[in-house]
């Protein structure tokens, strides 16, 4: 709880104070400093100031500051060792003393709040994943995080939460990406901050560091892929970068699981020893023996023992690194930065959660939300008219607008440290990376490798298949004659192999060739190839009103839609960035997979990976054909041109692969075991009554429940060629895709058992094809609506999303089927 929280006359124990900069060095000397105990005297009138009894003498803050105060109280104590097993039974009516009480505090102080912040490619994921043992998906291209994941660890004796934030470039307010991070940064105040730095890209990387810096927060920067940078020659004295920064600098090297440990024992550090620094950086006494018990717990991980054994000197560490330092950005840039800090530093209500520096240059580089939010306070036109002077003058000293000055000036900043800490080797960088671009991406050759690349993937998704889905469907046919030979007739019966062996049996036998799929779009992901799709796709989707970025999304749509949808967060433009959003239901994701393995497997067993080719193609060229129209007709705006990273190619670990690889295959059994059940069961049900005097099945199903529906859309599904059991299983698809096979497994039944289901429909190969399409097609699932909705803006994209697929698949459909019978 918050000190903000507690009611007059009761008492708390500190935690921890949260906030950032100056407002937490004024709040420390003020005694608020973890373990004490602090009572409220006196609110206010008004609720605002409150005064606070501390250290023997009466203090008043005002409720803003009070919420930066982390405090426990003795409800909540009570609570928190109600919680403990050795502690069953105890009573709320329990009192504890004041020792207690702070032992209690001191032990919820041992969580750590700690976000992850760097720039796309920077490894800040895998940090993520191999700390907290989450399976946060990584990609090797920007924008794969577009929201935040959350893990959990204990080292130490420390409990860590641990939030790995979008990747972001910069803290400007251009992407919803770095608008998210700095809000993070604002709003939930981490207590430390992990920057994850790229050391082999340092001067790009260091941008976002030093902004960072501009934040007044408490950083950690972890020197990520540090191998690559030793792999070709290169020496960094990251020590005295990070004396000259005032931020400890840790290598790492995540895909190893090196240099993870000595990162972490550092943010204990930091985070136990900077509430208690006073204002000329000497560590208060009484934390002194808790900092230096640290000494015995570094262990060396890597080739640096050198370097580490420096960082294991706590109170030197704290006096020479963990000091905060400011950028220079020259001298007319810091006076006007200085003058726009004055006006703003009037304000208290606001240095609690901003840096009044970071403030003062985003007003200086003209950010809309900082300017909005400044335009609120008493003197807001006052600080936007400092704000335009200061502007204005550095406007005629570097004859360019501010924001590009204090951009400039922090690159040379960076450039400068770099030149005294940084040797460069003789051995070239890259090479091999220029040598895969120049056929990958090569203006000929580009487009076939990355069509052979799919049709590669869609075979193997057959072939290497095949074999366990037979097993799979084996055991499935085992299974219903097992319980069909030891189970009582009745109805129970009739629903579990029937219904529930029959639903969820007909697609859980596809889990290997969804696996299958997923391995290769990881090692795509992975490797860094994604992003050169993009790139060779950008001229072609810049013809059609797109952007390149736009193909990043669509390609993940091949997946899932629903993540894809999100990833479209990091298009800038919100043109492009609405378009790609309508068109990515097009793009068929892995739910569909099992519609089209049961009809090609059926229908095309001697061309299998070229007509599941096909069919991936024909949403692509959809997709790009209604962006055209939707760009010309529907959504307005100017493009923006294409600026995205190239990473270098990086081997793929096999156990990151398969962990991605996995991880969507437990959600695809997670689907099994609820939405697909309970819908196989509702099918079953409305295909089996009401009861009758009926000599087949088949003659049920004609007068169930189910037939109804179906027969009432039969017309608008006659012209295709489809009976009204495939409409009842388009019908069913709108909840997952899934389920048109486990609903089609049901309504044509176990009669036949051991011939394939796509022979049990009676079809043409011309009408599997049309339904196929019509299922590429069609109203994608309710999660992508939902997810189309929250990123576009409001239902009426929703709406209008499901209105225009339905009708492309039924004119789709309908072409192929009536153009098709010319022919065939």
């Amino acid at each position: 709880m918050r000190l903000s929280d507690l009611q007059t006359g009761e008492k708390g124990v500190i935690v921890k104070v949260l906030g950032h900069g100056g407002f937490r060095k004024r709040i420390v000397e003020m005694g608020f400093i973890k373990g004490k105990t602090v009572e409220v005297i006196l609110n206010a009138p008004l609720k605002d100031p409150i005064k606070y009894r501390i250290l023997g003498y009466e203090v008043s803050l005002r409720r803003s500051e009070a919420e930066m105060i982390e405090v426990v109280n003795e409800k909540e104590a009570i609570k928190i060792l109600g919680d403990e097993e050795f502690l069953d039974g105890l009573h709320e009516d329990i009192k504890l003393s004041e020792e207690q009480l702070k032992r209690i505090a001191l032990g919820k102080r041992r969580t750590i709040k700690v976000a992850l912040v760097g720039n796309p490619n920077c490894g800040k994921t895998s940090l993520f994943n191999i700390a907290s043992g989450a399976h946060a998906k990584v990609g090797n291209y920007g924008g794969v995080t577009v929201d935040a994941h959350e893990g959990y660890f204990e080292f130490e004796g420390y409990r860590f939460k641990l939030v790995d934030l979008p990747g972001t470039y910069s803290l400007s307010a251009y992407t919803p990406e770095e608008k998210y991070v700095r809000q993070h940064l604002v709003e939930e105040t981490p207590d430390i901050i992990v920057n994850v730095v790229d050391a082999s890209n340092l001067e790009r990387n260091l941008y976002l560091t030093t902004q960072l810096i501009d934040m007044n927060v408490r950083m950690v920067v972890a020197l990520n892929i540090y191998d690559e940078l030793e792999a070709r020659g290169d020496k960094l004295d990251y020590l005295k970068l990070s004396k000259m920064l005032g931020v400890p600098m840790i290598p790492t090297i995540c895909r190893q699981n090196k240099g993870i440990n000595n990162l972490f024992h550092i943010i204990i550090n930091l985070y136990e020893g900077a509430d208690f620094m006073d204002r000329h950086g000497n560590i208060y006494p009484e934390v002194q023996k808790q900092l230096s018990d640290w000494h015995q717990k570094y262990v060396d991980e890597s080739t640096h023992e050198k370097h580490i054994e420096d960082y294991t000197d706590s109170h030197k560490l704290q006096k020479k690194v963990f000091k905060h330092i400011h950028i220079n950005h020259g001298s007319i840039i810091e006076h006007g930065i200085d003058a726009v800090k004055r006006e703003i530093s009037e304000n208290e209500s606001i240095r609690h959660k901003y840096s009044t520096r970071f403030l003062s240059i985003k007003l200086l580089e003209s950010d809309p939300e900082f300017e909005e939010m400044v335009r609120e306070l008493p003197n807001g036109n006052e600080i936007l008219s400092k704000r335009n002077v200061a502007a204005a003058k550095i406007e005629k000293a570097y004859d360019e607008d501010a924001e590009s000055a204090i951009t400039d000036a922090k690159y040379h900043f960076i450039s400068g440290l770099l030149k005294q800490t940084l040797q460069t080797g003789a051995k070239p960088s890259r090479k091999i990376t220029e040598w895969i671009d120049s056929m990958v991406t090569h203006k000929i050759w580009g487009y076939p490798i990355f069509i052979l690349f799919m049709y590669i993937m869609f075979s193997c998704t057959f072939i290497l298949g095949e074999y366990p889905m037979e097993g799979i469907e084996w055991l499935v046919e085992q299974l219903g004659v097992l319980v069909g030979e030891n189970m009582s007739e009745g109805v129970f019966k009739d629903m579990l192999i029937d219904g529930i062996i029959a639903g969820v049996g007909g697609v859980i036998v596809f889990l290997p060739n969804i696996l299958i799929l997923y391995f290769f779009i990881s090692l795509m992901e992975e490797s860094g190839y994604m992003a050169r799709a993009a790139f060779i796709m950008d001229k072609l989707m810049n013809k059609m009103g797109l952007h390149g970025k736009s193909f990043i999304p669509l390609l993940m749509g091949f997946g899932c839609n629903v993540p894809a949808i999100m990833a479209s967060r990091t298009i800038e433009n919100r043109k492009n960035r609405l378009v790609t959003i309508l068109v990515n239901p097009l793009m068929s994701c892995g739910a569909r997979l099992p519609i089209y393995l049961v009809l090609i497997g059926a229908f095309f067993p001697s061309n299998r990976g070229l007509v599941l080719l096909s069919i991936y193609l024909i949403g692509i060229v959809l997709a790009i054909i209604m962006a055209k129209l939707f760009t010309k007709f529907l959504v307005k705006g100017d493009n923006t041109p294409f600026v995205m990273e190239l990473p270098p190619y990086r081997m793929p670990t096999m156990k990151a692969i398969l962990r991605h690889t996995w991880d969507k295959g437990s959600q695809y059994l997670k689907k099994m075991g609820s939405i697909i059940l309970i819908a196989s069961v509702i099918v079953w049900f409305l295909g089996a009554y009401p009861k009758g005097d009926f000599d087949t099945v088949q003659e049920q199903q004609e007068q169930s429940y189910i037939s109804y529906i179906g027969k009432a859309i039969e017309p608008v599904m006659e012209p295709l060629g489809f009976d009204w059991k495939m409409g009842v299983g388009l019908l069913s698809g709108a909840g997952a895709k899934e389920l048109v096979v486990s609903t089609l497994s049901v309504l044509y039944g176990a009669e036949d058992e051991g011939i394939n289901l796509g022979e049990r429909m009676g079809i043409t190969p011309l009408v599997a094809y049309a339904y196929m399409i019509f299922c590429l097609l069609y109203f994608p699932c309710v999660a992508a609506i939902v997810a189309v909705k929250q990123e576009a803006g409001g239902w009426k994209w929703a709406l209008f999303t499901i209105a225009y697929t339905t009708a492309l698949a039924w004119l789709m459909s309908f072409l192929i089927y009536k153009i098709g019978g010319l022919f065939l």
